[in-house]
């Protein structure tokens, strides 16, 4: 069931184009609604940063962490490091949270397309938990696509198995490739970071020509960058099922691993709401949702 809510977000502006294609602010409400009951259990718990597009994708983005003065007071907020579990001083966020229907309707209002998450939640009292998951980017370097970063994932796939680790795709909505793994909590994000790096640097060993774990565009021509950072708890990625601001409409879309086949494309938002329909939450099955 939807997650409701007793009081309507008023939309401003529903006709207004945020990409070429005629995609409007009203359609970007209309998609997350249709998705609130699986980005929900992605969302929750789970402090937001925002990638708004006041202007449509072609203008002006920008991030956006904290919450901004004209906030509702419905929406739940909590001031949170900016830099979780390192020791250097790290100033306060107030982060907001979404927790139902009516919090993704006001940030789509925002024109805030994607919503970006960390691998860990918070408690209700601001602590913040170990990791229940891990991810790893796949972001290929030029000459590279796609297809290279499915070979890169099957590769990343048998390694974390070797390790009872449980990996799944999602195509990023951008160029690349992400992989989750759900974790048990035991570990600490500085644990969960070091060990996808050590992961990423021995295949960047094993596999030269075709993966790199080192930071630098000009070392990723024709090969995949293998990027562990975001299991840094001050980093976030985008959440699965948000929209993406590229040059067309497209998601964070959950994936089986067997139609990653060559030739195999990013989705849209009509694409992945006829997948939900036909085959449920992809997420959740693979034991990396949450109700």
């Amino acid at each position: 069931m939807t997650r409701s809510s007793s009081r309507a977000v008023r939309i401003t502006h529903p006709e207004r184009r945020l990409f070429e294609t005629g995609f409007t602010k009203g359609d970007l409400v209309a998609y997350y609604r249709a998705v609130a009951d699986v980005i929900l259990p992605q969302l929750a718990d789970r402090p937001v940063t925002r990638i708004r597009f006041p202007e449509g994708v072609g203008g002006v983005r920008f991030f956006e962490k904290h919450a901004p003065k004209y906030t509702p007071d419905w929406l739940r907020r909590m001031p949170l490091s900016s830099n979780p579990g390192s020791s250097k001083p790290a100033k306060l966020v107030n982060y907001p949270f979404i927790d139902d229907v009516r919090g993704l309707e006001w940030m789509a209002n925002q024109s805030a397309v994607e919503l970006h998450t960390p691998q860990w939640r918070a408690g209700p009292r601001g602590g913040i938990r170990n990791p229940d998951r891990l991810v790893v980017d796949l972001d290929p370097g030029e000459g590279a696509g796609l297809d290279e970063c499915v070979v890169a994932a099957r590769l990343i796939r048998d390694r974390l198995a070797e390790d009872d680790l449980d990996a799944w795709p999602v195509t990023s909505g951008g160029k690349g490739l992400h992989l989750y793994a759900p974790l048990s909590g035991r570990r600490t994000s500085r644990a969960v970071h070091g060990y996808v790096g050590t992961v990423a640097k021995e295949l960047a060993v094993a596999h030269p020509d075709a993966l790199v774990a080192e930071v630098g565009k000009e070392k990723r021509v024709g090969r995949v960058f293998i990027d562990w950072s975001q299991n840094s708890a001050a980093r976030s990625t985008a959440t699965p099922y948000t929209m993406r601001g590229r040059e067309a409409p497209r998601v964070a879309a959950p994936r089986e691993w067997e139609e990653l086949e060559p030739g195999v494309t990013q989705l849209g938002p009509d694409e992945v709401l006829r997948r939900l329909e036909r085959d449920g939450d992809l997420m959740a099955r693979h034991g990396l949702a949450r109700d």
